[in-house]
Parts: C-alpha cells; structure tokens; sequence
C-alpha cells in the first residue's frame, strides 16, 4: 500500500497526481499539507503567523486559537475538500478526514517550547503538539471498504482540542502503525538538494547513516524534516520517495526512479 504525501504549495500538480493514484489502481491513504492556502487566508483576515525557533535550533510555527481557525478553514476545509473532490472526479472513493475525526491521531499538547528573546530564554505554549498515536483500526476499516483516506490536520489533544502538529511527523506514526512499504513525498523541488538553491544538486540516493548527518548539520524547519524522515525509516520495512509534486505524472514519475530513493 503506498502512503502519499502531499506537500501544502501553490506548484503541487494536484490533477495529475489523482490521475496517476487512479491510473495505479492501488490501495493508497492520503496525507496533504496546505501552507500556502493557510497563510493566504490568515492574511486575508489580517492573521500574522509567527515561526518560533526552539534553544535545539528547530523552527515551528506559532498555534494560537487563531492559528488553528485558519488551519481548521484551509487544511481541514477548502484544500481537504478539493482534493477530495478531485479523487471522486477520477473513480477514486476519497473520504477526508482530520485527526480529530474518530481521534485518528491522537496527540500529546507540548508543554511548551523554549525560545530565546532579548537575550532571555522563555517558555511559549500554544495549540500545537507531537502525534502519539494513530487509530488503525478506524484506518483499516476504510482502508478494507474501498475508501481512501485522505487526512489533515489538525490532531486531537488528550483533553480534546485541536492542535497543530507536523505532517511529517504524522506520516511517520501513520507508516508505523498501518506497516506502509512504500511512502511518496511530493513536494516543489526535484527530491532532497545537497544546495536548496540549486535544483541541479538532487540526492538521488540516501542510506539511513547519511540522513542522519544530515540532519544533525541543517538547520531551522528542514531540520525538523529530516528528523521526521530519518524516524519515518528508522523503522525499516518502508521505501521513501521525495518527489518533484511538480512534474507532469508526479506518482508515476517517483515509482520510475525520480526523486530522492531512501531505502
């Protein structure tokens, strides 16, 4: 079964990656980002996001109950819906959900995240926090009646509440829990860059000692991510694909070679 994540930018070919999904004829869960929806529609209601850099040097963006609004409005909403919309357009018997729904993603609230400011280390709390558990059982039953999932956040608190949490990391416990051999990134760049500026620089091949340093050296939000991938194939048993979401038949393209190959 292939676990597909869809990264949340503007240059995601969202039509022919369905396409491709539906051409493949496989049993496939969805998980999508919506970042540039969301910050659009956070302007737009003159929502200033902020991006808190932890003491450990990884970034993360600010959850307050306005924060959560505009997820709730752009993951959860109008993104989760076009793309399920675009599923059914092509055979492909989608059904979108979040983490809330049936707790499918149970979280666990950060406690809060230790910033520096004006030379003063401080405790920031907010609605956002780390996947825990994932409802399987739930997963599977749609999984087994023909369905596909196709799942946002925001996850669910151990009181109940929304909060905001990384996809990646969410991809992660999803992979865990369901045994997923083969997962697919698509995201607007080629695969993993040695140089973020240059699209030229593709890693077409990475073992797990090699994204760990990796991660170890970067900095800021894709650090994060390369911490999520490195758990994400920690476990053994998963092929990951990073893919260009950009390319013309993007699932197609990744399972012929393109993109970063972690194995």
């Amino acid at each position: 079964m292939i676990l597909l994540k869809i990264g949340g930018g503007d240059g995601i070919n969202l039509d022919g990656t369905i396409e491709d999904l539906a051409a493949l004829g496989e049993a496939c869960l969805i998980v999508h980002g919506a970042n540039a929806l969301r910050d659009r529609i956070a302007a737009r209601l003159g929502m200033d996001k902020q991006i808190l850099t932890s003491v450990s040097g990884y970034s993360s963006v600010f959850s307050d109950q306005d924060a959560i609004d505009a997820i709730l409005m752009s993951y959860a909403g109008l993104r989760n819906k076009r793309i399920v919309e675009l599923c059914q357009r092509h055979g492909i018997d989608a059904i979108g959900l979040t983490g809330l729904d049936g707790r499918i993603v149970q979280g666990e609230r950060n406690r809060g995240i230790r910033v520096r400011e004006a030379g003063k280390t401080l405790i920031k709390r907010d609605f956002s926090g780390k996947p825990r558990a994932v409802n399987g059982d739930l997963l599977n039953l749609l999984l087994e009646r023909g369905y596909c999932p196709v799942l946002t956040i925001p996850i669910v608190d151990e009181k109940g509440f929304a909060i905001n949490s990384e996809n990646d990391d969410i991809v992660a416990r999803i992979a865990a829990t369901l045994e997923i051999d083969t997962v697919i990134q698509l995201i607007e760049a080629p695969g993993l860059l040695d140089d973020p500026a240059d699209e030229s620089s593709l890693i077409a091949a990475l073992d797990l000692a090699e994204l760990r340093a990796r991660e170890a050296a970067a900095e800021g939000r894709i650090r994060r991510k390369l911490l999520a991938l490195t758990r994400l194939c920690e476990g053994g048993g998963t092929r990951v694909i990073i893919a260009d979401g950009r390319a013309e038949h993007p699932v197609t393209a990744a399972l012929d070679g393109a993109g970063t190959h972690i194995e």
